[in-house]
Formats: structure tokens, sequence, C-alpha cells
């Protein structure tokens, strides 16, 4: 299958320069087949002089194109460019008719029917460029344009769409037109939604999902309004520019790629947030903060939009900094800053140490292709985290005061890096410039390493060592030693390479309280980008330094030998949840480079975590455990151990909580026993009484993974997976099937699993929820003999059908079908040769090059 062609950025930047778009009229009629609908687009633009050019468009088939009516040749549709030829300066009128293809993979317009009660529901999908799956665009995103649109929906049916809709009678549904927006966020939601719908000042609001999804979605309604409100009204007391569209919609739907995504007006989310199991308190957090995540780029991202693509960074690190400040400003949940650094901010430090890093704001985006892969934890994670440590430097007034200036200056326009700077300028003496070139346009990890010593009798002094990284790594399983090499991760040039605004926190032992520690005193210090630096301060030297105590900077951190024993005895003594992740994920990176055994990780976990009342400080720490160390950093011959240490773990919280007092501690530490367990009794009869002695009982989602575990150790069957279906018919209940049935330790269903996702026949069109789900269950550590053919057919077949089914399948079967489990010096040079002559395509060369990169740096740990 021929690769379809990428924009390029210097063709936008032409076209950006030829044309102004002025309107899209859109005429969508989805009462037809499964496999296809009709797609008629007028577009109303304008040439500033002669020339070609070209617009986009992926048709099923392309029934005619008119432009200023005159019929063009379909036949000189090549790929997904429609060429312009001949275009004089002037207002221009184009028109297309097209037959256009559903998907199955979520991108353009997915269909998807519920197996629970057969009813069908479509959703578009456009970022970042299949715009062009459902209508004819110029698909950029600085050619904003006025959208009208019109939907034909089968009776019964509701449209959502960017603006308020009508219907207006036979199925015909018609949308307020927007104001001017970018293709890539224009967006439809049709079927048979159950709605819950309010107005808050002035606006019409609303919550929608599957109809067999209704009684959970009315369970949650006014905890998720709530939030929609408060932060709504939060927002307008940071922004001065009011909320621009005409209504706020919220969407959940299914076999959603992404968390969610900004669509003006229509916010769509994966609806897994409709919780049908019970959740903890801090997936409810999650949940909130992608609600208020996405609500923040309604100003920074739709109002203001970028240019070109280089900028996501200003849409994904300010909606991810928004979203959790504003969270903890206006709601219930006041510890996010928490859940971020012990979650996110290990995703930002994990990705930003590989071969694929990039700076914050890249400058070097030259195709949509490209643009698709920096969609990671830095531009979220580490963005954000850049944003925070700037409004530590900048002050909060001052910053929302530029950012203010910035929606002013470019409401419904585009904006880029430059003018995000200019405008922070404006509001600030400080050289915002400056702070950008060290923050913005550089990669790696900074180290802060501090050297506490004895002073005189009433003083003790700190020194402050700070070494930066320049970016520059070893190929995917290198083990060759190199200049400045310091661990076992990444190469590290010597050199700092920005500055810190941290807090120190200083502790001492607790005189009353033998597990516990006490906050002396926690002070500022400014880190210059070009060195170390020294301070001296009165009394004796504490047992415990934290620096980024508060965690207002992104860099990793050290702890001094006696900082680090006091840690050992009493890590769960620290007052701060924020503290503990801070701690936990200083922890974890020296692990990742090699300065601390995996297994005294797992010492400290087991003498601390039975103590931590913090969920998302359990939930992260258990899932490094078990996730990374316990099946990549530690050899196979000592997984065994680690699994048992985590089980009794595990038992520890799970009788800490038997008196009904923390429900979402419990739902963690059992959710954790099923997956480390390595013999199926516990857990089977747990499954066959229906409950866990003393609670929960077992909702679909524990049955599920009970039953996945079971799978992978042996302990069921085709029949046992085919009753608890009958059980749970829904969407979810299929994926658990497929994951149940692709983890079974038999050659045959083996096969079948592989076929399905790798096939090229009939059977081989898994959607991309059942794709992930069937790779999900293949690969287990626990079945290392039998899977072992499959790691080197992996390599040909991820490629093959990368190829054939495009970038979403690319990226599931990068990140979920890779054999993870295979830490072998084999598997790395399977994967060298395939990145060397293969050609994937860019999605799984990408997540490809990041698996290699882990598992190398799991080699190495292993060898520490």
């Amino acid at each position: 299958m021929a690769r379809m062609s990428v924009l390029t950025r210097d063709e936008a930047q032409n076209r950006a320069q030829l044309l102004d778009v002025h309107r899209y009229t859109i005429e969508l009629d989805l009462s037809g087949g499964d496999e296809t609908f009709d797609s008629r687009t007028l577009i109303r633009f304008s040439a500033r002089t002669d020339a070609d050019t070209f617009v986009e468009l992926k048709p099923a088939a392309l029934r005619s194109v008119t432009l200023d009516g005159q019929p063009l040749d379909t036949g000189t549709l090549d790929g997904d460019r429609l060429p312009l030829k001949n275009l004089t300066a002037g207002e221009h009128e184009l028109r297309v008719d097209a037959s256009m293809r559903y998907s199955r993979t979520g991108e353009g317009m997915h269909r998807f029917t519920d197996p629970t009660d057969g009813e069908t529901y479509v959703y578009t999908q456009l970022f970042l460029d299949d715009v062009q799956r459902v209508f004819a665009a110029f698909d950029q995103p600085d050619l904003k344009a006025v959208f009208e649109l019109t939907v034909v929906a089968p009776e019964g049916w509701t449209v959502l769409a960017n603006g308020v809709t009508e219907h207006t009678g036979e199925g015909v549904w018609r949308a307020a037109p927007t104001p001017p927006i970018s293709t890539y966020l224009v967006a439809v939601a049709a079927g048979p939604w159950h709605s819950v719908r309010t107005e808050h000042r002035g606006l019409p609001f609303g919550i929608h999902c599957r109809r067999s999804l209704a009684p959970h979605l009315e369970a949650d309604a006014e905890e998720l309004l709530d939030i929609t409100r408060a932060c709504f009204d939060r927002y307008h007391e940071k922004f001065e520019e009011p909320y621009p569209f005409d209504s706020y919609d919220q969407a959940f739907v299914p076999e959603f790629n992404a968390g969610a995504m900004e669509n003006p007006g229509l916010v769509t989310f994966r609806d897994e947030f409709v919780y049908r199991s019970a959740v903890t308190d801090t997936e409810r957090q999650t949940r909130a903060m992608v609600v208020a995540h996405e609500m923040a780029h309604m100003w920074f991202g739709d109002l203001v939009t970028l240019k070109w693509w280089d900028d996501i960074w200003l849409n994904e690190s300010f909606a991810e900094y928004m979203g959790y400040q504003t969270l903890t400003e206006a709601t219930r949940f006041t510890d996010t800053w928490t859940e971020f650094g012990v979650a996110r901010k290990a995703w930002g430090y994990d990705a930003d140490q590989r071969p694929s890093t990039h700076p914050v704001a890249p400058g070097d985006v030259e195709d949509t292709a490209s643009a698709l892969l920096n969609f990671d934890g830095i531009s979220y994670a580490k963005g954000a985290s850049a944003l925070r440590q700037l409004v530590a430097w900048l002050g909060e007034k001052d910053f929302l005061a530029g950012i203010n200036i910035h929606f002013q200056r470019h409401r419904f326009g585009n904006a880029g890096l430059a003018d995000f700077l200019d405008s922070l300028a404006a509001a600030t003496d400080r050289d915002v410039h400056a702070w950008a070139d060290a923050w913005l346009r550089t990669t790696g990890v900074d180290t802060l390493t501090p050297e506490p010593r004895n002073g005189d009798n009433v003083s003790w002094h700190l020194d402050i060592g700070h070494q930066g990284d320049a970016g520059i790594r070893p190929a995917p399983g290198s083990d060759k030693d190199h200049p400045g090499t310091t661990h076992a991760g990444t190469l590290v040039p010597a050199g700092s390479t920005r500055p810190h605004r941290i807090a120190v926190g200083v502790y001492d032992r607790d005189l009353h309280d033998a597990g516990r520690l006490v906050l002396r005193d926690r002070f500022e210090a400014d880190v210059p980008a070009d060195g170390n630096i020294g301070i001296s301060t009165g009394g004796t030297r504490p047992a415990l330094v934290v620096l980024n105590d508060g965690d207002l900077t992104y860099a990793k951190i050290r702890f001094d030998a006696e900082s680090l024993d006091t840690l050992r005895a009493r890590l769960s003594g620290l007052p701060e949840p924020l503290t503990r992740a801070v701690v936990w994920n200083a922890l974890r990176d020296a692990v990742r480079d090699g300065e601390l055994p995996a297994g005294d990780f797992l010492d400290i976990a087991r003498a601390h975590l039975p103590h931590e009342t913090d969920l998302a400080l359990v939930q992260g720490v258990l899932a490094f455990a078990s996730v990374h160390i316990a099946d990549h950093y530690l050899t196979p011959d000592r997984r065994p151990g680690a699994l048992a240490t985590l089980t009794d773990l595990c038992r520890d919280l799970i009788r800490r909580t038997e008196d009904g007092d923390n429900p979402g501690l419990r739902l963690i530490a059992v959710r954790q026993f099923i997956d480390v367990a390595a013999h199926p009794d516990t857990i089977a009869a747990w499954l066959a009484d229906g409950t866990v002695p003393g609670g929960p009982e077992l909702d679909p989602e524990l049955r599920w993974r009970v039953l996945a575990r079971l799978a992978v150790l042996g302990a069921t069957d085709e029949a046992a997976i085919a009753e608890e279906l009958r059980r749970d018919p829904s969407a979810t209940g299929q994926e658990g099937a497929a994951r149940c049935r692709a983890a079974l330790p038999d050659e045959e269903a083996k096969a079948r699993a592989w076929e399905a996702m790798f096939g090229a026949g009939d059977r081989a069109d898994l959607s991309n929820y059942l794709f992930t789900a069937t790779a999900q269950g293949f690969w287990q550590p626990e079945q290392a003999d039998l899977v072992r053919p499959y790691v080197s057919r992996y390599f040909k077949d991820a490629v093959a059908v990368a190829a054939r089914r495009g970038p979403a399948i690319a990226e599931a079967a990068g990140r979920w079908a890779f054999p993870a489990h295979a830490v072998d010096a084999e598997t790395l040079k399977l994967g060298q040769k395939c990145l060397r002559k293969a050609d994937p395509v860019p999605a799984l060369r990408r997540k490809l090059v990041d698996q290699l990169d882990d598992l190398a740096r799991a080699l190495r740990v292993q060898r520490a």
C-alpha cells in the first residue's frame, strides 16, 4: 500500500501566503450504509495572486469537483491531493462531492456499534490531518475559516457539533456557524446519545454518552457538571477574554484514541471516563483534570491557535499546566500536583532521556508526519513543568497578564512561540527570551545533587551540584563507555543547561516518633545555569535534605548518603505528599540510571507503602515496582521473588483497610494483588465468590482483571471466557475477552491472536481498541518460552500492519504489541536491524526507537 503524502511546513507556508479561506459549507449524509457516508463541501476562498495550489481529500469515491462552476477532472486526484491549477487572483468557490469511508481506528469519522444494545454511533477525530477523511479542506491550522454544517442522520439520532444544533425535520440537523477555527477542530458526534443538559452563565452545557452507559453517566452527572462549572468560572477569573463559543458540550465517545480532544464547543472524551465499575478518588481526579485541561484549550488552542505544528507545546503544555493548577484552585481536588509529580512528570523524564527527545519548542518539525510524533511526555509533562517553573520565576500576576495580552492580540487567529514570548515580555521586565532559550530550546534533564557538610557549631553548609544533559545519547543498545557517562541510562556531557528556582526542604528526625520527620526549614534557592551554588545556614546538619521540595522545577535530584539512609528508615514519615512524590521520583530515577539497585527500591516500597495515605503515590509506586522493576529491571530468575514481595505488600494494604475507611486504597491493593498473583487459588476463589473477603464485590472490571490473570497462569479456559462474555457483553467485555484469549498459554490461542492483530484477511480488521486489548494479553513474562518464536516475527509483521492500517494502529503496534518482556541482546539486535532495513512508517519507527532504548536501559540496569 502506497503511503499518503504528508504536508510539509514549506508547502503550508506557501499556501498560507497565497490563500484566505473564508467559509466552508459542509453537508454530511450519515443515513446510508455501514461502510461509507456522503460528503459535499463548498469552500469559499480567495487567492492573493495567480498560482497553482491543492486541496486535501481522501475519498472512497470522488464523484465531482467544480471550481467557480467549471468541472475539474476527478482523475487528477493524486493520493490525498486534488490540484487546483491556474488559480487567478480573487474570489473562488470550490465544490466537492464525494463518498467517504467510516473508520474503525479512531481516525476521521469513526463508526461504532454497541454490542450491548446494537445501537450505532459515529464521531469525528480530525486531529492532526484527518479532516480530509471527512470533507475536502485546505488542511493546515493557519487557514482558519467559518464552518457551516448540515448533517442528515437516521431517525432517533441526535447530532452534536461545534455550535448549537437544530433538528429541522426528516433527519436533517443544522449547526450554528462557528467563529473562525482551524480545520482540525471541526467536530461532529451523532447517534442515539443519552444527554444531560443544563445552562451556566447563559450558555447551554451538556454531557453525552452511549445509551448503554446512561445509568453510569447519571450517577456522576452532578460531579462532572460541578467540575465543569467550577473550572469555567475560574478561567473567567484568570482570563479577560470570555469563553468564545456558543455552547459547551462534552461527549464521551467509544474507542477514542486519546484521552480527549479540545474541539471548540464539543469536547470529545474516551468513554472509559464514564465509570462502569468502582474507581479510586485519584482516578476521579484524573478525569476532572482532563475536563479542566480541555476547557483551557478553548482559549489556548482554539481561540488562539498555533501557526504550525512545531508550536504544539503552546497548546498542550499550557492546557496541562492550567488543568492541574485550576483544578487545585477551584475544586475539591487540592493535591493535583502530587499526582502530576509521580505520574505525568515521570512520563516527561523518561521521554526526555531517549534518542527521540526534542526541545519543548522544536524548530525542525518539517511535516505533519513528524509533528504527530511530538505528542509525548515532552510536549505535555515537560512543557507543563517548564511553565510551572516560569510562573515560579516570573510570578503568577505577570504570567497571567502576559497570557491575557496574548489572547487580546491574537483572538481567532494564529500565533507562534515568538508571539507568545513578546506577549509575556510586554508584562514583565524579566528576560523571557533568554529563559525560553534555556528551557524551551534545549533537551535533556538536569541533575541537582546536594552536598551538605558541617560548619561551625552553629551552622551547616550546603553545596548544590548542577549537572546538565545536553541530549547526546548512544544508539539503542550501545554498551560502550563514553566520556561523561555517569549512569546506566544516557550519555550526560558535562555542563549545565538551564537555571532553576527551587525550594530546599530541610528535615530532622522527630524526637517523639521514631518513624517521623519534621520540617525544620524550607528556603528558596536560585541555581544558575552556568554552575553550582553554595548556601550556609544556621543550625546543625539535618537528617535529610530534599532539593526541589514542592516540585517547582524539572530536574532529577539526588540525595547525599546520610539523607538516603534517613529515607530508607523514614520516607513514609515525611509530612507532605508532594515531598514524598519528589522523593519517590528521585528513587525511581536512581534505579533507571543504575545508581540504586532495583531490589533496594522494592525494599523501600515494602517498608513504606503500607503506611502511605496518598492514593496517587501508592498507585504510582506499585506500578513502577511491578511493570518496570519486576518485569524488566530484574533478571528473570529474580522476578518470582519480586512478585512475592509485591504480593506481601498488597496483602498488608488489604489488611490495613479491612475497616472500610479507605476503599480507594483497598481497591488499588486488590487490583495489584491480582496483577502480581503467582498462584491462582486466592484470586480464583474471589472470582467464584464474586467478592474479596471484606470487600469489594467483584464488579465487571475486577472480574475481567482476575480472569486475565488466571489466563496467564493457565488456570482458566475458553469456556470460562465465553461465559464471562455472556455475563458482560458490553464493548468493555469484548475487550476483556480478547485480552484473556490472547493471554491463554496455548499455541493455538497465540496463533489466533497473532493472526487477528497482524494477518491480512477479513479476521484481521480489529478496531483500535480490540487490537490493543489483544496485544496487551499476548506477551507475558510467564510465557516467554511459548511466545519466543513470535519475537522475531514481530518486527516484520508490525512494519506490514502499520503500513497497511495507518498511524493509529502503527502507534498501537509499537506501544502495546512490542515484546517488551524480552529483555535480551537478541531482541535488541532484531529491533536495530528493523530500524536500519525495514523502513517502518514514522509512527511505528518512533515507537520502536523508544521501546529499544527502554530495552537497552533495562539491560544496563540488570547489569549494574
